[in-house]
């Protein structure tokens, strides 16, 4: 044997990592927010009944509500976008938000009366609006650019166990404790502050400016290793470190414009699900303690198909499944809208729904921050998140309004066939977003 043939294993001893391979950090991410979603979906999974069953009040008061859980957090999600960029520190920018939401938690143990919940649920809206562009920020400067709708996937995927595990618990306590809300709060504000706690010690201060997975990916070469398999760094180009300033600019892009386009006309069409579980309940009148239990269906689905639908969305395209996602939420509006129901219509509402979030959530902002420089890729996840959110909260408020005025069929059958009419169009205006993309997110 040759002393080349014998070295030939020796070179070939370090591993390769697998393209695509999901970072601790976006694992870590995933774990604060679980641990948040715990906090926050325990409180938030009565909030419909509540309003109309417990209060008495009408559907167009719920619509209000709703309106300003959402609309709350957007307010805040540029701001935060924007704080992240400029000084690029999106960890503590997010800290900020996580903090405020914790602190929610520990007023619900001192408040009485709706006026004060429903304020201090807009306060914790407002920390998750403030948290939420900076975190995805940190999730797309620690991802490989090749796969970053997998990462937010997977990242989604824990977030929503803790949502499907909030309402759970809720459920749980309430029924071995009736009228048991004041552990639920104590538990809620126990899971808020080890997430904000999980944040602080075990997230590294990721700075996307310096293009924290790029600067790791090519010192490789420094440390004697080989390339990565398939890597692609010298075929795109451009690829380095940016320390370029923030700037509004990315707004005067022609994909850019035409995705906030897109989202917002699908927003308007996109009504709060807290509808449809009270379409569903009114419609096969279910014992209300079963209520939040609609949220951990749709919850469940979610994380199960959260990763296989960011996976898709990286081979496929994103704003393909972007787009067409929303035709998930059209088969949702059918089961909700049926005038008979039975158990297998509400499972297949509650699953179509989760299939919704998967396709849309987590790679609306991988889709948004591939269209933009680094430099602002918070901002630009945070503006297309605003302007979904805002979106939503017209939505709900209009959609409380057409229930009270024309009954709960006729209303999801409307918004049912303007969404199946809408779906295509909006493809037809974003079709070219795939194309344009910058994938690395890196270019200067």
């Amino acid at each position: 044997m040759t002393a080349a043939q014998t070295a030939a294993p020796a070179a070939r001893t370090p591993r390769r990592p697998r393209v695509g391979r999901v970072s601790s950090t976006v694992v870590t991410l995933g774990i604060v927010s679980l641990l948040t979603d715990v906090s926050s979906e325990a409180v938030a999974a009565v909030l419909p009944l509540y309003v109309t069953a417990s209060l008495g009040l009408t559907t167009v008061a719920y619509g209000f509500v709703d309106g300003l859980m959402q609309g709350a957090s957007a307010l805040v999600r540029v701001a935060g976008g924007w704080a992240s960029d400029r000084g690029d520190h999106p960890k503590w920018v997010a800290a900020v938000g996580y903090g405020l939401s914790a602190l929610t938690r520990a007023g619900l143990l001192l408040a009485s009366g709706f006026a004060a919940v429903t304020t201090l649920v807009a306060i914790d809206r407002i920390g998750k609006g403030i948290r939420t562009a900076p975190r995805d920020a940190m999730i797309a400067a620690s991802s490989d650019p090749r796969s970053l709708a997998r990462s937010f996937g997977t990242h989604r995927a824990l977030d929503t166990a803790g949502a499907a595990l909030g309402p759970l618990l809720a459920f749980v306590i309430l029924w071995l404790i009736p009228e048991g809300y004041t552990t639920v709060f104590m538990v809620s504000l126990g899971a808020s502050v080890l997430g904000l706690g999980a944040l602080v010690l075990l997230v590294p201060d990721v700075r996307p400016r310096r293009a924290a997975w790029l600067a790791q990916h090519k010192t490789r070469e420094g440390r004697g290793l080989p390339k990565c398999k398939g890597c692609t760094c010298d075929a795109l180009g451009g690829l380095e470190p940016t320390g370029r300033p923030f700037s509004w600019s990315f707004l005067r892009d022609g994909a850019t414009r035409r995705l906030l386009l897109v989202a917002t006309a699908l927003g308007f069409l996109t009504v709060g699900d807290g509808f449809v579980y009270l379409a569903l309940q009114d419609r096969d009148g279910f014992a209300t303690q079963w209520f939040p239990l609609l949220y951990v269906g749709t919850n469940a689905a979610y994380m199960l198909l959260a990763s296989p639908a960011g996976r898709l969305a990286d081979r496929l395209g994103r704003a393909r499944v972007v787009v067409w996602g929303h035709v998930l939420l059209v088969g949702a509006y059918v089961c909700a809208a049926l005038p008979s129901g039975g158990i297998a219509p509400t499972l297949l509402a509650l699953v179509l729904l989760g299939a919704f979030y998967a396709a849309t959530d987590g790679v609306l902002a991988a889709l948004a921050g591939s269209l933009v420089p680094l430099p602002v890729r918070a901002t630009a996840i945070g503006t297309a998140q605003t302007v979904v959110a805002v979106a939503r909260m017209v939505a709900s408020a209009t959609f409380g309004v057409l229930w009270f005025a024309v009954g709960r069929e006729p209303a999801l059958v409307l918004v049912t066939v303007v969404l199946a009419v809408a779906v295509p169009v909006c493809w037809f205006v974003l079709r070219r977003a795939d194309a344009t993309t910058t994938d690395a997110g890196t270019a200067a």
